[in-house]
């Protein structure tokens, strides 16, 4: 970044934009002060998962008819960006109307289909999470190569007793962002914890529940793309609606 005599920064750019909050891009704005290309931002809608939708424009941030979509992923492969664009329309758009096309991304190296199991019960979940990974661990693995999630703190144990003596991180969803490992396992993904029924008790009216389903969506994305080779998603019981739109069904 340069920077003026008086100390102030001359240029910014701002990574996971997606999650700017108002007083944060207002803060950016008034940096940018009007000045010609003063600001960068560089994110994915389909990540948002922190911030409601807002109007950019309204706070003195216009970036229509300026913005570019990168269409080249390097990071996951073509199955499982594939499967996993399908929690999300094909377009997504801003409140300011800037759209985003989802379906002409392409991934620069494959791999294996991902998994998508409903178990009977939390116990087999467990037991066939736990043997997935074994199994990746035996093909040469490393811990720290693999990874489980789940929606919230209070499904954790379920993910422990999946990798017990593996030493693989196990954390909720939304600890996920700017991670990467080559496998990822999603647990407990039942119906009432994704989207979390807590969440949906909140909703004052049919605008607030179309955003909490929204960005529940946008969690089970970002957790899924967090890997890079192998993927696997499950439930321990009846499951959430939104593996119906996983599996394509």
């Amino acid at each position: 970044m340069a920077t003026s005599p008086a100390g102030a920064f001359d240029f910014a750019i701002v990574d996971e934009s997606q999650d700017v909050s108002v007083a944060q891009l207002r803060f950016l704005a008034s940096m940018g002060a009007g000045r010609k290309n003063a600001l960068f931002f560089a994110g994915d809608t389909g990540q948002r998962i922190f911030q409601p939708p807002f109007s950019w424009k309204s706070l003195g941030v216009d970036v229509r008819g300026r913005a570019s979509t990168l269409r080249i992923n390097y990071r996951t492969s073509h199955q499982i960006r594939a499967q996993a664009d399908r929690l999300l329309a094909p377009e997504v758009s801003d409140i300011d109307g800037n759209t985003e096309a989802r379906n002409r991304t392409v991934s620069t190296f494959n791999g294996p289909d991902p998994v998508v199991r409903v178990l009977a019960d939390e116990t087999a979940e467990s037991v066939f999470v736990g043997d997935w990974l074994r199994g990746l661990a035996n093909e040469g693995l490393a811990p720290e190569e693999m990874a489980v999630f789940v929606r919230s703190d209070a499904q954790l144990d379920r993910a422990r007793k999946a990798t017990a003596g593996l030493k693989i991180a196990t954390m909720p969803m939304h600890l996920a962002k700017g991670l990467e490992f080559r496998a990822v396992a999603v647990m407990a993904c039942d119906d009432g914890i994704l989207p979390l029924e807590d969440r949906l008790a909140t909703a004052g009216d049919e605008s607030d529940l179309e955003e909490i389903f929204n960005t529940e969506r946008h969690l089970l994305y970002v957790a899924c793309t967090r890997a890079r080779d192998y993927l696997l998603v499950t439930s321990g019981g009846e499951e959430s609606e939104f593996l119906a739109d996983l599996k394509g069904i």
